[in-house]
């Protein structure tokens, strides 16, 4: 179905084709007719799957149909979502629609000072993406009333969940007035989830356009077994062998993330770190970089798994698995987005045997698994002596690093 068959006013549809929509995906063909009704919505769509334009076109629509002069401190839409780079691209992205209206978007969270988003909010903000910590401090300094809400939106619910938000969730909620329309976006379902929504939801419809705890078609799955102490050489073998240039890695410490940029950096590898130990504004200039490929390798912990919408990119590394099962699906959102292709590899070493079964138990897939030469995963016994004699697998030769400094620009 394409956009123009919605009948959006003449503004948001310029602003459609602006942004290159034609055709909706599933989520956005199944979602908008609802929540234009005014329909309480709990919503399965998975990372790139256009889940934002499913909420926030109907939104803004509905503003425009019932236009109000914008009222200071007193949003009529609210928007939670559990970090800080999510709020930010959910902002770019809703401003990106509301371009030819006088709708006034802001995105509000921590790790900034407070007094800029305190004077934003004053003059007044018609749709406000918050984080539920920042939204809190802003209700207690009263630079923000929630009392003309119309419109509220739980992006990324499940992961609220796993951080701990819910009861600040719903703290929030009982500021908000008793007649509004909800809407809850998961990526993944879970009993949790579902009981949320029918504390918050009023009479609401299912929406899920995927098997749930489905990863995206688009992604090819594979899996490296190697021994922890040869994942940093694996990967500059593969980095070589298949000419990667552009590659997200996703690590499970920020210790691992440290020293695999050490092992990148001997290795004349262009790369950058992005973790809770690193300022707002250097994760903000590392992902910038990456995506005006000035570095050729982003590695992440968790923090990034969610909010990062990076165009055409096609490989993401899980150095270590994640610790949620769950979490690899987020993680590996960041590749094959709104029909693009994408590979989704792992290194797995015999530790995390366990927690690559509850992976492909989550998604109900069996996951390929892949034996590079000379990175076999030896019998225990061997393992156990290498590590009780202290020995280091050899580095990546220099063969290889000659040829990784040819590699393709």
């Amino acid at each position: 179905m394409n956009f123009s068959s919605l009948n959006l006013s003449a503004e948001l549809q310029k602003a459609v084709d602006a942004c290159g929509y034609k055709q909706m995906t599933a989520i956005q063909e199944n979602a908008i007719p609802l929540a234009r009704k005014g329909q309480d919505i709990l919503a399965n769509a998975q990372t790139g799957t256009g889940k934002t334009a499913a909420f926030a076109l109907p939104i803004l629509q509905k503003l425009l149909d019932r236009s109000k002069p914008t009222i200071a401190e007193r949003p009529r839409a609210l928007i939670l979502t559990p970090t800080r780079e999510l709020a930010e691209q959910l902002a770019s992205t809703i401003k990106a629609y509301a371009q030819f209206t006088s709708i006034s978007v802001m995105a509000a969270y921590g790790g900034v000072k407070v007094s800029g988003q305190q004077k934003k909010l004053k003059a007044g903000v018609d749709i406000l993406i918050s984080t539920p910590g920042r939204l809190l401090e802003h209700l207690s300094q009263c630079n923000v009333h929630l009392t003309e809400v119309e419109f509220v939106v739980l992006d990324e619910a499940d992961r609220m969940l796993d951080m701990g938000f819910i009861s600040d969730v719903q703290t929030l909620l009982k500021q908000t007035p008793a007649r509004h329309q909800t809407m809850l976006f998961s990526a993944t379902m879970s009993k949790a989830v579902n009981e949320l929504a029918h504390k918050i939801l009023n009479k609401h419809k299912v929406v899920s356009v995927a098997k749930q705890n489905a990863t995206a078609d688009t992604v090819e799955h594979v899996v490296y077994a190697v021994e922890e102490r040869r994942k940093a050489d694996l990967f500059l073998e593969l980095l070589w062998q298949e000419n990667w240039f552009k590659v997200l890695v996703f690590t499970s410490t920020k210790a691992q993330a440290d020293e695999l940029q050490k092992e990148l950096k001997h290795n004349k590898i262009t790369s950058a770190v992005c973790h809770s130990d690193k300022s707002q504004g250097a994760r903000r200039r590392a992902v910038a970089d990456f995506k005006s490929d000035k570095i050729q390798v982003l590695i992440a912990t968790e923090v990034a798994a969610r909010g990062l919408d990076i165009q055409g990119l096609e490989h993401v590394i899980n150095y270590n698995l994640p610790y949620l099962a769950e979490d690899y699906v987020h993680r590996i959102g960041r590749t094959g987005r709104a029909g693009t292709k994408g590979q989704a590899i792992s290194f797995v070493s015999r530790e995390e045997e366990r927690s690559l079964n509850n992976i492909e138990r989550l998604t109900g897939n069996k996951i390929k698994r892949v034996t590079m030469p000379g990175y076999e995963v030896g019998n225990r016994d061997s393992l156990l002596e290498k590590i009780a004699n202290n020995k280091r697998p050899a580095r990546v030769n220099k063969a290889t690093q000659t040829k990784i400094k040819r590699r393709k620009k």
